[in-house]
């Protein structure tokens, strides 16, 4: 049975094509702003980081009514790391909105999503996007569409989708390829969706099926379980059996007190959610992602949500640091833990897991962006902490070591090709396509170690003055390649605690690169900057300038410092070697060696 007023469909697409803009425009064609109200560029990215980045980080759920159907949107994020948050919306959805650039064309991401959605044997609706950009190739773009879809190996019907041209930032749409009319609205994309997705599936009148594919937070009800019924009816009051993934544990029986659904942007309460439709409930503390919620007399689990595997690991651990404790709020081995134990609860694709020392905890993830936005979000939460290089996960094949590899779409300028294929080289790297585009930029495909490109986007960034485009995405395995080189100096490490001087740095900057200026607190074992030999240096950046009464035009020169290079969280785990550790408080970012003292150091390398 399908209900033919409801529609749940989700947006997917590369990063930056315009997802989260368009669910704006279609909750502004649909009337969920008020004519007085205060419009807000990218409401659904609600998170600071993600307004930051400029990326949607978390997957998002929201409604429109559209001449009389409803529409559940869930605006999902574009990175390959955040690829749990879009396994875990396609679940609740029977077809999906694939969103492409009209300029850039379908690119990693695209292919990333596209195929999950796929694999679920999902209908698509394609939104060819920014239309009115000066290098718009529209009907090129349709058919590498085509071409992608084709790749895929897609059923036929999968391929018999409509295309929508769109502006989103304007609201506009047309059916086919062009650039819609000045005075058109959303209706043409409104329409694709209700002739092309179908309705939800199921009947409300089976026994009680719910699936929970997220979870969230309410200062009032406590733990929310948000996700999609699939069979029979959710009603306020019932008693419900909530499934565990422990097959073997009874299912627990709880009265379902508290019942929202979505409306607009808003979480209303609710009576009843039938078949087909999406929910929120309050009242089960227990419950986790994957779990099911089932009809109390014969409670039947649904299958259990699947992920990719992680692909990098990295340690958390209690700060060590002279300066821990300055400036946080939870500093403890008990408080790092119990985050990230809430952090796994709402996160499948995230691993956390022992060492052989109680303060420092493993934390396994799909990407660097991934692990790096869980420590930003840690930091701003008051957490004070150390962490590791990334380091990428083995798996045995064959009785033989296999490492992941990354697939890298670089888009540059031309005149910056042969920096990118230079780059790659020495990072056991191959370059599998070259496409010259027509605005003076050229995109590089390679694939290698996942390792490999470990700071591979920072050391572009800075190649190319901040004009290259890197996206990555996880590939596959294959066997170890042995060592690979990491960066080309060794470490300024301080040799004493106190406060950096600009008479020190300006002496110390003639070896190498600093991390820090004048009047920054440090100590022993803190890296303040990058050495022009491999070698490790030590070094005092506290040492002032002697007051004698001699003056000569020499001695007083004016100091003139360069600017320090700024170590950003990303950039701080990428440069770090396998002996330090990246310090992070709610004010600063500092690179230091594992072991503090020299002697200790020395003591460790003997061994």
């Amino acid at each position: 049975m399908s209900d033919a007023r409801l529609r749940n469909i989700a947006l997917i697409a590369h990063v930056d094509h315009g997802k989260t803009t368009l669910v704006d425009a279609m909750l502004r064609a649909a009337g969920v702003f008020a004519a007085h109200e205060k419009r807000v560029d990218r409401i659904m990215d609600s998170d600071d980081q993600e307004r930051e980045r400029g990326i949607t980080i978390l997957a998002k759920a929201a409604s429109v009514e559209w001449q009389g159907t409803k529409i559940n949107l869930v605006d999902t994020p574009g990175h390959a790391d955040f690829g749990g948050e879009v396994e875990r919306a396609l679940t609740m959805v029977d077809g999906v909105l694939l969103l492409v650039d009209a300029a850039e064309g379908p690119m990693p991401q695209t292919r990333y999503v596209l195929s999950k959605a796929l694999a679920r044997g999902l209908p698509a609706v394609v939104v060819i996007n920014k239309v009115d950009r000066p290098e718009a190739r529209i009907d090129v773009v349709a058919d590498d569409v085509y071409q992608l879809f084709f790749d895929l190996d897609a059923e036929d019907h999968h391929i018999e989708f409509p295309i929508i041209s769109t502006i989103a930032r304007e609201g506009r749409s047309m059916g086919g390829t062009g650039i819609p009319d000045p005075d058109a609205d959303l209706g043409a994309l409104f329409q694709a969706i209700i002739e092309t997705i179908p309705g939800p599936t199921g009947d409300a009148n089976a026994p009680l099926q719910a699936l929970v594919t997220n979870l969230d937070v309410s200062e009032y009800l406590g733990r929310l379980a948000i996700g999609r019924v699939v069979e029979g009816t959710l009603r306020a009051g019932d008693q419900v059996a909530l499934c565990h993934s422990n097959e073997e544990e009874p299912p627990l029986l709880r009265r379902l007190t508290n019942l929202l659904g979505f409306e607009n942007l808003d979480r209303v309460e609710v009576a009843e959610r039938v078949a087909g439709d999406l929910f929120v409930v309050a009242g089960f503390p227990e419950v986790e992602i994957g779990d099911t919620l089932a009809d109390a007399t014969d409670p039947k689990p649904l299958p259990r949500l699947e992920v990719d595997e992680p692909v990098l690991r990295m340690t958390f651990g209690v700060s060590t640091s002279p300066l821990s404790g300055r400036e946080g709020r939870f500093v403890t081995s008990r408080q790092i833990r119990e985050r990230l134990d809430r952090e796994v609860l709402g996160n499948v694709s995230i691993r956390v897991g022992s060492t052989a020392t109680p303060e420092v905890i493993e934390v396994a993830g799909r990407g660097e962006l991934q692990l790096a936005v869980l420590i930003e979000s840690m930091r701003r939460e008051g957490f004070e902490l150390q962490v590791s290089r990334p380091e990428v996960i083995i798996r045995e094949v064959d009785g033989a070591p296999h490492e992941p590899v990354e697939r890298a779409v670089v888009d540059v300028p031309d005149e910056h090709v042969g920096t990118v294929t230079q780059a790659v080289a020495p990072r056991k790297g191959k370059v599998i396509d070259l496409r010259p585009g027509d605005t003076g930029r050229t995109i590089v495909t390679v694939t290698a170690p996942a390792r490999g490109l470990i700071g591979f986007r920072s050391l572009l960034m800075t190649a190319t003055r901040g004009t290259a485009l890197v996206h990555q995405h996880h590939e596959g395995w294959m066997p170890w390649v042995g060592d690979l080189p990491h960066r080309q100096g060794g470490a300024m490490v301080a040799d004493r605690i106190g406060a950096s001087t600009g008479f020190a740095l300006d002496n110390l900057q003639k070896r190498g690169e600093l991390f820090i200026g004048p009047g920054v607190d440090v100590y022993e074992g803190m890296i303040i900057g990058e050495a022009s030999r491999p070698e490790d240096m030590q070094v005092n950046a506290t040492k002032a300038k002697q007051m004698t009464n001699i003056r000569t035009h020499s001695t007083d020169e004016a100091i003139k410092l360069k600017t320090a290079r700024l170590m950003t969280l990303e950039l701080a785990i990428e440069w770090i070697a396998g002996d330090e550790l990246v310090e992070v408080t709610p004010g600063a970012i500092r690179v230091r060696k594992r072991h503090l003292a020299e002697s200790e150091r020395k003591r460790h390398k003997q061994r």
